[in-house]
């Protein structure tokens, strides 16, 4: 039996018929008719609407949660969907059985948490040919994973160059770009995007990641915006921004309390290249989670001026 949920005042009940779901996605639907305020990404005071919608990255402040209790604490803190980062506790792996895939798909759709995204730690930049095919397959494998439980995309990585070996920087970023090129053909099969974390202390640079971007020249490999001091750096948020706009398509927000990153602008900026997608936290963890991502809501929706 699966387990399902709702949402009534805050509080939210496991084990709900699955043939009185459509009523709780109605409830879900319209949250504010439950409760006023603690709709989902909905109206403010000032009568503005949202065109951002809000996750949770598991990485850190929900690493020890299980499946159950992801989708539970999302609900009370009203948070949208998720990105299952990879060894965590949920334990959403390659290793699970088509059962058990099966058993994770189902307690998504039977709730109304959308599972957005697995976060793996695929990487390309290796100058060892066995270590990047290594990384190009388990990528494949973690694809397929996705599709079985209903995930949209996988997230991957950059993670350095290899220019303390003498390889010249183009090189690797055509490396990266090439191995990009053949997981999103790939992917396509199975319905499922690439999504390519802008990190890594020397590829965290916008300009080397719309480099990858165009090496990689696959209409399935995205652009996941990271929100990183480097940001600032090439020219500044706006013309990095720029480069890469037309590619993005997932979002981590680190601290929203960080005052040197400019979020109002972040936001706007977002907004008015059409982004209607997923900004997820990927935050501390923390001894009070549920109070944090709580205030970290109300801040993400302060900053867009819609409360």
């Amino acid at each position: 039996m699966f387990v399902s949920y709702k949402l009534e005042g805050n509080v939210v009940l496991k084990n709900f018929s699955r043939r009185t779901f459509l009523k709780t996605a109605l409830l879900s639907a319209s949250a504010g008719a439950l409760n006023p305020a603690c709709s989902k990404m909905d109206k403010g005071a000032s009568g503005n609407k949202s065109e951002l919608h809000l996750g949770i990255v598991t990485y850190n402040i929900a690493k020890d949660w299980d499946i159950d209790t992801i989708i539970k604490n999302c609900i009370v803190t009203k948070y949208e969907g998720v990105e299952l980062r990879t060894t965590h506790a949920h334990k959403v792996e390659v290793d699970l059985t088509p059962e058990q895939r099966t058993e994770v798909k189902k307690k998504f759709e039977d709730s109304p948490i959308k599972l957005l995204s697995l976060g793996s730690t695929f990487e390309y930049h290796s100058d060892d040919p066995e270590v990047l095919r290594k990384n190009i397959e388990g990528t494949k494998e973690y694809i397929i994973l996705a599709r079985d439980v209903g995930a949209k995309g996988v997230k991957v990585r950059p993670n350095g160059l290899m220019t303390n070996k003498g390889i010249p920087e183009e090189k690797t970023l055509e490396q990266i770009g090439k191995s990009l090129k053949e997981v999103g053909e790939f992917a396509k099969g199975y319905g499922v995007d690439i999504r390519l974390e802008v990190h890594g202390n020397e590829t965290s640079r916008v300009p080397r990641i719309k480099k990858i971007i165009d090496f990689a020249d696959c209409d399935n490999v995205f652009v996941n915006w990271n929100c990183n001091p480097t940001d600032l750096e090439d020219g500044g948020i706006e013309s990095n921004f720029n480069l890469v706009k037309s590619k993005i398509n997932f979002v981590h927000l680190h601290e929203l309390t960080d005052e040197k990153y400019p979020f109002r602008k972040f936001f706007r900026m977002l907004v008015d290249s059409g982004y209607k997608g997923y900004c997820c936290a990927e935050i501390a963890e923390s001894t009070d989670p549920i109070r944090v991502l709580t205030y970290f809501r109300a801040l993400f929706l302060a900053y867009q001026n819609i409360i």
